[in-house]
């Protein structure tokens, strides 16, 4: 096998001087074969004796001179004799190459046989190696390229797509999720285009492009619509409205973003609030049912009115109701000698002394740049015929909102005219607050009330006090304002309430109202 193999490298065969060389390793042929006149036939010897025998008998003839020409003669037989053998050599030289180039020739067919089964067993081992790599190597996510190239060619059937459930067949594909993809349909679950970043993010065990998956999962700012950013520790921060859940930066506390004074929502990027005349801020939702004036109100206040009636507790005196400005509300709070003030801001008030105050006697326009314009105002005189001087109110609101203002102080009214001692303001207050609650309920739960009022100029109060199906803004603002009441955390607000609920609920309102008037307290 082995002169085989190097007789399939090739060899350089060369004749010199009846000399042949080859290289074969060990075994070397006709190394260094001698031609001499011992190997000649019978034959040649018999011309030759022939030859020698005739030239002796010329010889004899002729001479001398025959015996020159004979020795010539002799030189030119031996010649020709020479050349004779020289062919007959290279005739048998050429036979046994001959004979040597056969078996090699069949020898190189064998050769390349062989050569094809080990380049076919190679082959197998390397598609083997490359099954193994592909896999058995868990997949990466975040790092490398998803591609994987096809080095061979797998039979029919060998990886099927998880996306498609056929072959892959030839070139590129995809291993990935514990199976093997083509790579247009390893698609992203959101926006269902195929993923052929280096990374992907996963949710739910389905795959997604990162920036699908953050616009899906990352939170926004609702103020300036960008992605929350991470704290110090890497970490997603950000506020949100207890009851809205309204989600802002946490820088948007400190960099003066206004917020609605009637929701609290504050103000996006992409919204304009109303801004009012003493400075407020007013969404467009809470804007479409406000209360912007004295008379616009009047409806409302009538209603309140009636609710108490209901109740078996009528207001028999006339007490005046008008909407003022914040600056206004604030004189007058300054004014007052009794009552209790919901910090950090009061928007409505009972009085009991009497004062000039500023009412609001027209409905404002809005002008450029979404401002209140043209406010008419004039003044008010209060005079004291009973207890109670007048109620005020801030303008601007929405219709659910005002009317729980008004019935916070209407109760304020009520308890002093119909003579109730010097109440603890958690006491007053509580009640209060649990009228203002009761009123909500009704508007929202019994369908009674209105559709609010205009926020056109052209409005008017029987528009206010219409009755019918509300918006479901306006629906949900009335819960808010309900939640608003309950989750109070002042004493005298948010305890009193709570407290004064309670009692209310387990006892009844007039059986609660007859406790307090005996003994200043809330009944256990």
């Amino acid at each position: 096998m082995g002169w085989f193999t190097k007789l399939l490298k090739g060899s350089n065969h060369k004749i010199y001087g009846g000399q042949y060389h080859g290289k074969y390793g060990d075994d070397r042929i006709g190394d260094n074969h001698n031609i001499s006149t011992d190997e000649l036939t019978d034959i040649e010897r018999e011309e030759i004796d022939r030859a020698i025998a005739l030239s002796l008998s010329e010889e004899d003839q002729k001479g001398k001179k025959v015996i020159e020409d004979e020795s010539q003669s002799e030189d030119e037989e031996l010649c020709q004799i020479e050349e004779e053998e020289d062919e007959h050599l290279a005739k048998v030289r050429d036979e046994e190459d001959e004979v040597d180039e056969h078996p090699a020739k069949v020898q190189q067919e064998e050769d390349d046989h062989l050569a094809n089964v080990q380049l076919e067993e190679d082959e197998q081992l390397a598609r083997a190696i490359q099954e193994s790599l592909n896999m058995d190597s868990p997949p990466r996510h975040d790092s490398g390229s998803i591609f994987q190239p096809y080095p061979l060619q797998f039979p029919p059937g060998y990886r099927i797509c998880a996306g498609c459930n056929t072959e892959i067949g030839h070139g590129r594909f995809l291993s990935c999720m514990g199976a093997v993809w083509h790579p247009e349909c390893f698609r992203c679950h959101a926006c269902n285009l195929p993923i052929t970043d280096y990374e992907f993010s996963m949710s739910g065990n389905r795959p997604y492009h990162k920036s699908c998956y953050r616009e899906q999962n990352h939170p926004r700012c609702d103020v300036c619509k960008n992605f929350i950013p991470t704290n110090s520790a890497g970490l997603i921060e950000y506020r949100a409205h207890p009851f809205w859940l309204q989600k802002y930066c946490p820088s948007h506390e400190r960099d003066g973003t206004p917020r609605c004074c009637s929701c609290e929502r504050m103000e996006p990027r992409d919204t304009k609030y109303l801004l009012l005349d003493d400075g407020r801020k007013l969404c467009l939702e809470c804007l479409d049912s406000s209360i912007m004036d004295t008379h616009e109100c009047q409806p409302l206040y009538l209603e309140i009115q009636e609710f108490y009636e209901g109740l078996n507790m009528k207001v028999e005196q006339q007490i005046p109701m008008l909407l003022v400005e914040r600056q206004a509300l604030n004189e007058a709070m300054e004014g007052e000698k009794n009552g209790h003030h919901h910090l950090p801001e009061t928007r409505g008030l009972c009085l009991s002394e009497e004062q000039t105050v500023t009412t609001i006697l027209k409905r404002p326009k809005i002008g450029a740049g979404y401002r209140v314009i043209d406010m008419i105002t004039e003044p008010y005189r209060l005079i004291r015929q009973c207890e109670v001087t007048a109620i005020l109110v801030l303008y601007g609101l929405p219709r659910l909102l005002t009317g729980s203002i008004l019935a916070h102080e209407m109760m304020h009214g009520w308890l002093r005219l119909k003579g109730y001692p010097n109440l603890s303001p958690e006491v007053e207050e509580g009640i209060c607050q649990v009228l203002a609650h009761m009123w909500l309920d009704s508007e929202i739960y019994t369908g009674s009330g209105n559709d609010g009022a205009s926020s056109s100029s052209s409005s008017s109060s029987s528009t206010s006090s219409k009755k019918g199906k509300r918006s479901d803004f306006e629906k949900k603002l009335g819960e808010f304002f309900k939640h608003q009441i309950e989750s109070d955390t002042s004493s005298a607000y948010g305890d009193g309430f709570r407290l004064g609920n309670q009692a209310t609920l387990k006892y009844g309102l007039r059986r609660t109202l007859d406790h307090i008037r005996m003994t200043g307290s809330f009944p256990l």
